[in-house]
């Protein structure tokens, strides 16, 4: 009996031990994960939007946030290739449905006289718009063009850099990665510094605060690059002091 008794007990403990541990583990289990939603104007395997996310991810990380682990994530990208239809200066080329226009229209057309240019409003949604427009730029003498940050030009840059270079057209783009692709020159910010930049608001919703509530934050880092080859074939000369002050020039 007394055996028994032991026996007993023990299966009790044993039981109400086993009892326990789904209790435990709940109350051992992070809180509720977070779902974040990250929006990227290029398409999904472009290499610019890669080097975006990664710099993103890394500051988001420090933050202790980790994909997959305490927060889902879901990712919206630009449509790919050239052909993708926009819909949902010098000329200023651009798309007004994707980008403030009028704002870097007015900025322009402030600065041209003195700088004894015209600037001409050249508005495109879609590839059929990029190569009509700078076709038509191409008669008129002494041309160039300007493209704001955009993502109609961002996803049909190998068509625009192509058309500027058949043409013998000098572009200045706002994005470096138009100048690596073969494009002139760009100024403009460093999307991959904004990307982490990001990562503080993203931590900080995350942790309860109203973005509301959050302070606007400006980009602080801008970078300018220059493609020698391409100001060669369209027979220009760079300025010594604008090669020095460039973040990079590509040989």
């Amino acid at each position: 009996m007394q055996f028994d008794q032991l026996k007993r007990r023990e299966f009790i403990s044993l039981l109400g031990g086993a009892a326990v541990w789904p209790i435990a583990a709940r109350a051992q289990q992070p809180d509720r994960m977070k779902r974040l939603g990250v929006l990227i104007g290029l398409a999904e395997h472009d290499p610019e939007a890669k080097a975006r996310l990664v710099g993103f991810w890394q500051a988001v990380e420090r933050l202790g946030w980790f994909e997959g682990r305490n927060v889902l994530v879901d990712y919206r990208y630009a449509p790919a290739g050239a052909g993708a239809q926009a819909r949902a200066k010098e000329l200023i080329l651009s798309n007004p449905k994707t980008v403030p226009y009028d704002y870097f229209l007015h900025g322009a057309e402030a600065a041209a006289p003195s700088l004894g240019l015209q600037i001409v409003p050249g508005r495109v949604e879609n590839t059929a718009d990029i190569e009509r427009t700078i076709e038509s730029l191409a008669q008129v003498p002494d041309g160039g063009m300007i493209l704001p940050p955009d993502t109609t030009t961002v996803v049909n840059r190998d068509l625009i850099i192509a058309l500027a270079a058949r043409h013998r057209l000098p572009a200045i783009y706002s994005l470096r990665f138009f100048v690596t692709g073969g494009g002139l020159m760009s100024y403009g910010t460093d999307f991959v510094n904004l990307f982490r930049q990001a990562a503080s608001y993203v931590d900080r919703i995350l942790r309860g605060a109203k973005p509301g509530d959050l302070p606007v934050q400006q980009p602080t880092k801008f970078e300018t690059a220059i493609n020698l080859k391409t100001a060669r074939a369209l027979d220009l000369t760079v300025p010594p002091g604008l090669l020095i002050a460039a973040d990079e020039v590509i040989e």
